[in-house]
């Protein structure tokens, strides 16, 4: 018993199981697997080899002979701080430390801040043409500013740098004379310029600075990261000292471009930034066109690396942008500057303080395989900005290092030397100085290992070597001591049962060899038989083994420090010490962390010491037993029995209370006994009670009586000053605030006038405390007297007239309400319109408001910022004062029904008079009055309006200049020019726009105007060419025409997903010779792509008559596109009689006409046939469908009421369906002649075969069909039957059923980007049900019991291709419940609902969690989100929110490869791609078809064509595509999946040299794209030729045979074709060829097969909504990459599914895509279903390409290929979320986890798996022959179903 005991215990001291983990490893692995760790190397030892000493020692090893491991500790330098010394110091400077894995140490750190230490100062100014008042303000205050950083240090620099943006398009304007000046006065376009070194020359500063001058460039963000960059890294030529503080103030009022903003193919730009410097000697930085924008990451590593700490002094228009850009820096300020710079030295000054406040804690440079914290001097771990270090003192903090024993499941020993050792830098966050420790894991290797082993020892029984005490088997061999073997051992099942088991391996297991057991979960069960359950150890509060150890064998093993069966004990005593340090005060034991205080009277504490405060306080406790021991008195004075005694004292205060029966006060305290033992309390009472000389309490009355005066005085003086207004003696009634106009009259030239307004300012003069609304009125044609003929027309009062209306909201304006199409001014438009509304409609007549937009007002006090409404109401002319008085009210109560305003403002107008309300806050001297011009063609050549200031009818000011007079002088031009109208819609295919500019003719003459063409969503030299120029008219010419070139879509946009209406304006400006503009002085040019073609067929394949029929009725239909005319011609084939031709004409709207025949005008007698008719030469716009013959039946009509031979009833007649509703669909028909006894209805889903049809029968001619599928087309047949048997069939029956509301979205999904912000997306329903047209999400916060706690907030997308939603400010580690449901044109579908808390998942990375053009709405904002749109897209960059597929072209190609950009959530970019790019997913793209949508991936291969061509012959047809509706198919858009193939050219050198001149040699590669699961794209490259091509010829068949397709290709241009008629699952042969005069060139040939899942009852039909790619046999499986460490990974690949003989293994090849290394090879036996290579020695951030080949008996295969880059994020100092990134480029950040490997071929899943508890994410990439593919784990709170994968630090879209 006592052994057991002793093993028990030692057992639970196991320290969180590693050590014990490892007991069956080597003695080395041994120790590296943490702290503690000890092995035990005698031979005759019984115990777990490995485990901490103390129980190695309890098994029973020798003391002397446990191996252990220690590290070391060195501090090489530790020089005392000198405070006399003004820099920034630390102490000590260098530590040397060694750790063993999970060794953590403590060091101390004392730091030293000089009172005004050295700085330098490095101002970089944006020089756009914004800033020119900004850059005046500083030259004048170039003196000031010495001085003011005087103030901060007195020894100081000052530098100055200047920047624009890159001198490209479309940045910068390229026209020569901008170049040279583009602005007048101005400095030619530049990037970065440092202007003046850093300095202490004060003079030098500013005489340098005056001589500058503003510059410009098109695009509102700059490129100040450029200049940033150089600023950092240009150490020498910026001039940064070493021992100072760096602070580089960054003034601007744009957005900043950043990484991949620069990337342009036509500029040239197509590297990454470099990080290097690059100025030249005038400090000019000349790499701005050769390199991109460096990533936001890259400065914050940067400035960290150079101690460089900015200040973003920027504008209110970029303040938030900036806001977000600050909390990515470890330090930094954001400043708000005025617009024209003037507060930029306060700015700077306030900037510096608040850095200085908030001092942190970093460690730079720090390897991956430790951790830091930072702790206060009482050791508790302090936050960002905690450590307060006063100026001038010396301030000190703890350092703990940790060596971690595992980097994301890899344990430390393990990684690269780089990631286990280096030399951290331990610093403040604004010192240069810091702590320099070079730290290193100890990684130990026992001295039994390097000797020499014992060969063959008989303790192993021959059959191993004795290593360390333990046997090493050889093969074949097994068990402890070698003795078993493993060919000899049957697998006798009875050795893997325990006692009293009936299972082998407890049925947890499988059982090998000499009885050993293999668990098939071991992360759940354990032991030699598997008895052992993880999960059921003893648990304490919930938490298995109290979350302080590690359920092992069925126990609880502890940690360390911790000690009972579920380790719910503390070892130490820590938590029993009372204040003195003592142990429970004496007065108990500590029995497992808590004290067992003996009985006492007086409550006690948790270490038994007295409680008072647990009865009513300290004081309040002893209160009465003081008071009657030391006094006599009180409620005890007559039985004062107390648990303590008193003694007297001569000074003292604690405890303090009044003595009733005296009216003294006396004062005591209670403390512990000194002596533990002596159990009496002692109470120390002073010996004086404070007692009151005398009572004062006759006071009290006459204090009263004084106050009832003093109030009666003041109410006097209120009413003397309400009644006499002509007061001045109190300061109460004085007088002497006035308001007024400025002016007294203004004199406008109507062709001068730019807006319909004027903004007429009112002043306020007098004491400026207080608010004063003013109310004035417009009157229009003042100047016209009584009697004048104008003045006597009387307007009509019911006439409807317009009323513009403008009001003050109660929100600030945005950048996105200044733009009319954004999403937040739509939303507020329809608030303002919901409310506006429902206060009008009390007005007779009034009409809804229209035309809302909003703006602000500039000097308008402090509420400049506000919105101002501007809005129309239709209503009766009469009905104006009506509405002034209800908008005056409303506006009082600051409230439009449920709408905010701002009280004090409003303006209601007519087109003759208007009035309204202006509002002086407080301290405001002037605001402007919007006033109305009223404008109109019939005004008198000199009119006049006059402006009246009415009342003030709150406050106290009065009226001055009342009246102001505004003049207009209408001037006559000699020409009006203007477009004719205000828009223009042209197609691509129309080729130029032809825009006519008009001239009205005044005066005749010579005249001239200006025009320019503008980009909005189009784009010059990409949508279209621009123009500009001057057009001179003659004499009585009065029109000319402005062509626009109109530019065709390259094929990678025509791929777009989500195409953008392309615009562009014409603006005409700068009339000439005494013209002026007209009535549209600006149109808009619309480019309308080419609409899909109409497809026009025959409505049956077979048309039945008789011969007695007077004429032939055979109807064709026509789908899509039915809103242009369209024209087909038709002819009949194989006719008897006739040969009959004609057009066949649809009309716009027109989808099905009639080809009539009448066979009695034609010769001869009317007999039985079989004949057919044919469309074909359809016009440009339409295309012939599937049916393009249909076969005509002419029968005996004398037959027609005999059955025919055999007694089969003829096919029913007049057969008709309807739809019913969404799952139904009536079909009725007339009997066949005959005695039907019922029928046969079968019917099936469009485009399955019909021998997959269900059949009902009926008894009647009629029936209903039942469950079926909404919105899908079906087809029919009915036959009838006899007692003979089934008769014939009707033609096919089509019909659509009708939509239904759709079902819930798919899986929800969230990319947490922080804790209070989250991205929220979701799949399209499984079941559309219709076409999706909006969804809403909804999310509340809720508690525990799923109930809500605030108010739900909704969110509508009208734009149903964004399934996806950035919600920012949500409440930090608060619950929410996200709910999401669709919408169709049947209304909104079921929710589908998720719950999180974003404060439990991890987050991503650093990078701007912004991403373009996705919703962004703000959680706190209410109702008025705040989203938008941070970059505009630039030249060739895929548009925000597009998937852009895989093709192949040469304009976009680098070496075979693409080179583009795309944009990354956060920025990043990724490069060299074969796929397609979009925000939320960098390497897919989108299939849409059959109401599902799926994530794409791209496979590129290499490999050679085969030479066999398929028997059969050659059969010229059109082929079309499946699909289930008419209005869903496949597009171009579409494609999924892409396989490249080439040649190899050695393998073709005889065939080229056989070939004529002139003859095309093969086509060089052929790229696949999967569409759908049967539609294929087939593109390939033009081959060399010396001649023109002609044209190409494809073939394809299936590989097993059939008959032979051909597709001609005329157009040379084209070199791509779709086919839509592919079955899936099936291989097919492709050939392509193509000709020229001298002939057709050799095939290119490619085996290919679209793989997806099928429907089992229909082999033939994939199923709805399931995944597809592309595969060809030959070829080795899509690479898999998987991060192993910065410089290493792993690459794995599946064998080909149909090699070319048997595989004898693979050759890798891997080298640097850009040369520089040489190419190194590996050799892989084997044919495993999976093979796995490990790469080491690889370079961080540089692509390689991998080329994975099969060996087989018949030689080499085809390669696969695949390229990839090991990319850290900031070199390594990242959070503890900081992963390996693998990336094509860039950022590319892989989970913690990558665990599975699956047939990519057979389950190509894009969504995520979730189980209750847990999502699973698997995660499918493929580019170039490489797939990545990912699995995470995230803990959500319960099930979680959505449609986009999440990852730790990723957000995929499927």
């Amino acid at each position: 018993m006592g052994r057991w005991a002793l093993h028990l215990s030692a057992g639970l001291g196991l320290l969180a199981n590693y050590c014990f983990a490892a007991r069956d490893t080597t003695c080395s692995k041994c120790l590296q697997a943490g702290k503690g760790c000890a092995y035990c190397p005698e031979e005759n030892f019984h115990g777990p080899r490995c485990d901490r000493h103390e129980n190695i020692l309890a098994h029973g090893c020798t003391a002397a002979a446990i191996i252990t491991a220690h590290s070391s500790n060195r501090t090489d330098k530790a020089e005392r701080i000198n405070t006399r010394l003004q820099q920034s110091q630390v102490s000590p400077q260098q530590l040397t430390m060694t750790f063993l894995p999970g060794e953590e140490k403590m060091v101390d750190v004392e730091v030293f801040a000089p009172t005004k230490g050295p700085l330098d100062l490095y101002i970089l100014m944006d020089f756009s043409n914004s800033m020119a008042d900004d850059l005046d303000n500083l030259k004048r205050m170039g003196s000031k500013l010495a001085t003011v950083v005087g103030t901060l240090s007195d020894d100081y620099t000052i530098g100055f740098g200047k920047f624009v943006d890159k001198v490209i398009e479309p940045q910068t304007d390229m026209r020569k004379s901008k170049l040279e000046s583009p602005w007048p006065n101005s400095d030619p376009p530049f990037s970065f310029e440092n202007v003046i070194k850093l300095t202490s020359n004060e003079d030098e500063f500013t005489r340098i600075l005056q001589k500058e001058k503003i510059s410009g460039n098109l695009d509102a963000p700059e490129g100040g990261f450029d200049a940033i960059l150089q600023a950092a890294v240009c150490q020498e030529q910026i001039g940064w000292r070493a021992h100072s503080t760096h602070l580089l103030v960054f003034s601007t009022e744009s957005a900043f471009h950043y990484e991949a903003d620069g990337v342009n193919v036509l500029s040239g730009i197509l590297k990454r930034n470099d990080e290097h410097c690059h100025l030249n000697p005038e400090g000019k930085y000349t790499h701005d066109t050769v390199q991109d924008y460096p990533s936001i990451p890259t400065l914050v590593r940067l400035l960290g690396k150079h101690n460089i700490i900015p200040i973003f002094a920027v504008t209110n228009h970029s303040y938030t942008y900036y806001q977000k850009l600050e909390k990515y820096f470890p330090i930094a300020e954001v400043e708000l500057l005025q617009e024209d710079s003037s507060n930029i030295l306060q700015v700077m000054e306030s900037a510096f303080k608040r850095i200085r406040s908030k001092m942190s804690i970093r460690a730079e440079d720090r390897p991956k395989a430790f951790e830091t914290q930072f702790l206060s001097t009482n050791g508790t771990v302090a936050q960002y900005g905690a450590f307060d270090f006063k100026p001038g003192e010396t301030g000190k903090f703890k350092m703990l290092l940790k060596a971690q024993r595992m980097v994301e499941e890899t344990p430390v020993c393990q990684m690269d030397g780089e990631d286990t050792s280096g030399k951290m830098r331990i610093k403040p966050t604004t010192f240069s100085a810091a702590v320099n420790v070079e730290a290193s894991v100890l990684c130990p290797v026992c001295d039994c290992e390097k000797g020499t082993p014992i060969i063959r020892s008989p303790l192993c029984h021959g059959n191993g070597d004795l290593v360390c005490g333990k046997c090493r088997c050889y093969d074949g061999w097994l068990s402890r001591y070698c003795n078993c073997s493993a060919t000899g051992a049957a697998l006798d099942t009875s050795q893997c049962k325990g006692p009293g088991m009936t299972e082998p391996c407890s049925g947890r297991g499988d059982c090998l060899e000499c009885g050993t057991c293999v668990c098939y979960n071991p992360d759940q069960f354990e032991g030699p038989y598997c008895q052992y359950d993880k999960t059921q150890c003893q648990r304490f509060g919930g938490f298995l083994c109290n979350d302080r150890g590690s359920c092992i064998m069925g126990r609880c093993s502890c940690t360390e420090g911790w000690q009972g069966n579920a380790c719910e004990c503390p070892m130490s005593n820590q938590t029993c010490l009372d204040n003195k340090k003592g142990i429970c005060n004496g007065r108990g034991k500590c029995v497992c962390g808590k004290c067992e205080c003996e009985n006492m009277e007086v409550d006690l504490t948790a270490t038994c010491e007295p409680n008072f405060q647990a009865q009513l306080g300290a004081c309040e406790a002893t209160r009465d037993c003081v008071q009657c021991q030391a006094w006599k008195t009180g409620r005890k004075k007559d039985d004062c029995k107390c648990p303590f005694k008193i003694f007297w004292v001569d000074e003292l205060k604690h405890c303090s209370f009044r003595d009733e029966e005296d009216d003294c006060t006396y004062h005591y305290t209670a403390e512990n006994p000194i002596d533990p033992t002596d159990g009496i309390l002692k109470v120390k009472v002073l010996k004086k009670k404070d007692c009151p000389a005398a009572s004062l309490l006759w006071l009290l009355p006459l204090i009263l009586f004084l106050l009832l005066l003093l109030a009666l005085l003041l109410l006097c003086c209120w009413k003397y000053c309400a009644c006499c207004k002509s007061c001045s003696l109190l300061p109460c009634c004085r007088r002497g605030r006035m308001v007024g106009f400025k002016e007294d009259e203004y004199l406008l030239r109507q062709s001068l006038l730019t807006s319909d307004h004027l903004d007429t300012p009112m002043v306020r003069t007098g004491p400026p405390k207080g608010t004063d609304v003013v109310r004035w009125k417009i009157t229009d044609n003042v100047h016209r007297a009584p009697n004048h003929p104008q003045a006597l027309i009387k307007p009509n009062p019911k006439e409807i007239i317009q009323f513009p209306i403008s009001l003050r909201l109660n929100r600030l304006l945005s950048e996105n309400l200044t733009r009319p199409d954004s999403r937040d001014t739509e939303q507020l438009r329809k608030d303002v319109a919901d409310n506006l509304n429902e206060v009008y409609k009390q007005i007779p007549g009034a009409q809804k408001v229209q035309k809302t937009v909003f703006r602000s007002q500039r000097n308008a006090g402090k509420r400049q910022d506000y919105t101002i409404m501007d809005t129309v109401l239709s209503a009766p002319r009469s009905s104006f004062p009506d509405i002034v008085k209800l908008t005056e009210k409303n506006v009082q109560s600051g409230n439009f029904h449920d709408l905010k305003v701002v009280p004090g403002y409003y303006t209601v107008a007519t087109d003759r008079e208007a009035a309204g309300a202006v509002e002086f806050q407080e301290d405001v001297e002037s605001v402007d009055v919007h006033v109305p011009l009223f404008v109109k063609d019939e005004d008198d050549d000199k009119k006049q309006l006059l402006v009246e200031a009415v009342d003030v009818p709150l406050g106290i000011a009065e009226i001055g200049k009342r009246l102001v007079n505004i003049t207009i002088i209408k001037e006559h031009a000699s020409s009006v020019f203007s477009f004719l109208q205000p828009s223009y819609t042209y197609s691509r295919g129309d080729g130029v726009a032809n825009i006519p500019i008009s001239r009205e003719i005044i005066e005749d003459g010579r005249t001239q105007v200006t025009y320019r063409s503008r980009d909005l969503t189009a784009k010059d030299k990409k949508d279209y060419i621009t123009v500009e120029g001057d057009l001179s008219y003659s004499p009585g010419e009065t029109q000319k025409i402005v062509p626009v070139r109109l530019l065709e879509l390259t094929e990678r946009d025509g791929l777009l997903d989500d195409k953008q209406v392309k615009q562009f304006v014409l603006d005409l400006s700068n009339p000439r010779q005494g013209a002026k503009l007209g009535r549209y002085p600006r149109t808009t040019v619309t480019i309308a792509d080419q609409p899909d073609p109409g497809v026009i067929m025959f409505k049956k394949g077979t048309q039945n008559f008789s011969t007695f029929d007077p004429s032939y009725v055979i109807p064709v239909v026509r789908t899509r596109n039915p809103e242009s005319p369209a024209t087909v011609k038709w002819r009949t084939r194989k006719s008897q009689r006739f040969e009959l031709s004609g057009p066949l004409k649809f009309a716009p709207g027109e989808t099905e006409k009639n080809i009539i025949i009448e066979p009695k005008t034609h010769p001869g007698p009317i007999q039985p046939e079989t004949f057919q008719v044919e469309l074909y030469e359809p016009s440009s716009n339409t295309t012939i469908g599937e049916r393009k013959t249909t076969i005509v039946n002419i029968t005996d009509g004398g037959t027609t009421t005999i059955p025919p031979p055999g007694g089969l009833l003829l096919a029913p007649g007049n057969s008709k369906a309807i739809a019913t509703g969404p799952r139904n669909i009536s079909l009725n028909w007339d009997p066949p002649p005959g005695n039907p006894q019922g029928y046969k209805v079968k019917y099936w889903i469009y485009g399955d075969p019909e021998k997959n049809a269900q059949v009902i029968d009926v008894k009647t001619p009629q029936a209903e069909l039942t469950n079926l599928y909404p919105y899908c087309d079906y087809e029919m047949r009915v036959s009838a039957y006899n007692s003979v048997g089934e008769g014939y069939n009707t033609d096919i029956i089509t019909c659509q059923t009708l939509e239904d509301v759709p079902g819930e979205p798919g899986r929800l999904a969230f990319n947490v980007i922080s804790p209070t912000v989250t991205q929220v997306s979701w799949a399209e329903p499984a079941e559309t049900n219709g076409n999706i047209t909006a969804y809403e999400v909804i999310y509340t916060p809720i508690n525990d019991d799923m109930k809500p706690v605030g108010a739900a907030k909704k969110v509508k997308i009208d734009n149903p291709k964004k399934r996806m939603l950035v919600i920012e400010n949500l409440q930090n580690a608060q619950t929410y419940q996200y709910k999401v449901r669709a919408k169709n044109s049947m209304g909104w579908g079921p929710f589908r609902d998720a719950t999180i808390n974003l404060a439990s998942q991890p987050t991503r990375p650093l990078s701007i969690p912004i991403i373009p053009d996705i919703p962004i709405v703000d959680a706190e904002a209410g109702d008025e989100y705040d989203s938008y749109l941070m970059y505009s897209n630039e030249v060739l960059k895929s548009p925000a929110g597009s998937k852009t597929p895989s093709v192949a072209g040469d304009d976009m190609m680098m070496n075979g490869k693409w080179d583009q950009s795309f944009m990354f959530p956060g920025g990043s970019v990724t490069r060299n791609l074969s796929t397609s790019s979009s925000p939320m997913s960098t390497l897919s793209s989108n299939y849409r078809g059959g109401n599902s949508s799926f994530t794409t991936e791209t496979t590129y291969m290499s490999g050679p064509g085969t030479t066999r061509m398929i028997g059969g012959g050659v059969q010229t047809t059109d082929v079309i595509m499946r699909k289930r509706s008419e209005n869903r198919g496949y597009t171009d858009e579409n494609i999924r999946d892409s396989i490249v193939m080439g040649d190899l050219s050695a393998k073709f050198a005889d065939l080229d040299a056989r070939l004529n001149p002139g003859v095309p040699d093969t086509p060089s590669r052929l790229v696949f794209s999967a569409l759908g699961p049967t539609a294929l794209k087939v593109s390939w490259q033009e081959p060399h030729c010396d001649k023109d091509i002609l044209g190409y010829c494809v073939l394809y068949q299936l590989i097993n045979g059939g008959e032979v397709k051909r597709m001609n290709i005329t157009n040379p241009a084209e070199n791509s074709v779709i086919i839509t008629d592919l079955l899936p699952n099936h291989s097919y042969l492709f050939k392509v060829k193509a000709q020229s005069q001298e002939g057709w060139g050799p095939e290119r040939e490619g085996v290919i097969t679209i793989e997806s899942a099928v429907d089992p009852k229909s082999p033939l039909s994939p199923m709805p909504g399931s995944p597809f790619t592309l595969s060809t046999p030959s070829a080795p499986g899509p690479l898999v990459f998987t991060a192993l460490s910065p410089d290493s990974l792993q690459l794995s690949w599946e064998k080909p599914r149909k090699p070319n003989g048997d595989i004898l293994g693979y050759v890798v090849t891997c080298e640097q895509l850009h040369g520089g290394d040489d190419m190194r090879s590996f050799q892989v036996n084997g044919d495993s279903t999976e093979t796995s290579l490990t790469v080491p020695n690889l370079t961080e951030n540089v692509p390689y390409k991998f080329k994975v080949q099969a060996r087989t008996t018949q030689g080499f295969g085809p390669e696969r290929e695949g390229i990839i880059t090991i990319e850290s994020q900031d070199g390594g100092a990242m959070s503890q979320y900081n992963n390996k990134s693998m990336t094509r480029r860039d950022v590319f950040h892989m989970p913690t986890e990558v665990t599975t490997r699956t047939n990519i071929s057979h389950a190509m899943h894009s969504d995520p798996f979730f189980s209750d508890g847990m999502m699973m994410t698997t995660q499918h990439t493929e580019t170039s022959g490489m797939v990545t593919r990912q699995i995470t784990k995230e803990v959500v709170q319960r099930e979680v179903i959505g449609g986009a994968t999440v990852t730790k630090k990723m957000f995929y879209e499927s």
